[in-house]
């Protein structure tokens, strides 16, 4: 599909989150499974839930847009993913670990928020208000957990690794 209008763009942009909250249903786990402290553990499976929300919440947009709900490969996505395997591949040190999964996890929680944050104001300028609304209680739960990341870092996790 081309993109000529502010319609066509949203639409495809949808496509490309629609394909990162399907793509992080199947890699959060894996980053939990990853994880050694405890508490950051607890927030990534919190975060998986809300992940498949995310996913229920965009399905739900696809069909008050009457289309079918469809993913397009994202490579910014597919790109933040490798170097976040790279990275935590070469990490011994178990807080270290930590410390690398909670910058990997956020990079993409901002990713999704500035995702979600245009979507949300382009659905508002083209006329709909009901998934703008929609967008926008993803992109508060985005925040929240981007939050969360950062005091497990703050609070916890950072100082055991520079420890």
């Amino acid at each position: 599909m081309s993109v000529k209008t502010l319609n066509d763009l949203f639409l495809e942009t949808l496509k490309d989150l629609y394909y990162v909250e399907n793509k992080l249903v199947k890699t959060l786990p894996k980053m939990a499974e990853k994880a050694t402290s405890g508490e950051l553990k607890q927030a990534i499976e919190d975060h998986l839930v809300e992940t498949e929300t995310h996913v229920k919440r965009l399905e739900q947009v696809f069909e008050l847009l009457d289309e079918r709900p469809s993913a397009k490969t994202c490579e910014a996505l597919e790109g933040l993913l490798k170097e976040a395997e790279e990275v935590t591949g070469e990490i011994e040190d178990e807080q270290t670990l930590d410390a690398a999964i909670i910058s990997s996890c956020q990079t993409v929680e901002h990713y999704e928020i500035a995702r979600y944050g245009t979507l949300a104001c382009w659905a508002s300028e083209i006329g709909n208000p009901e998934i703008a609304e929609l967008l926008e209680q993803t992109l508060e739960e985005e925040k929240e957990a981007d939050e969360k990341l950062s005091e497990i870092a703050e609070d916890s996790v950072n100082q055991r690794a520079a420890a």
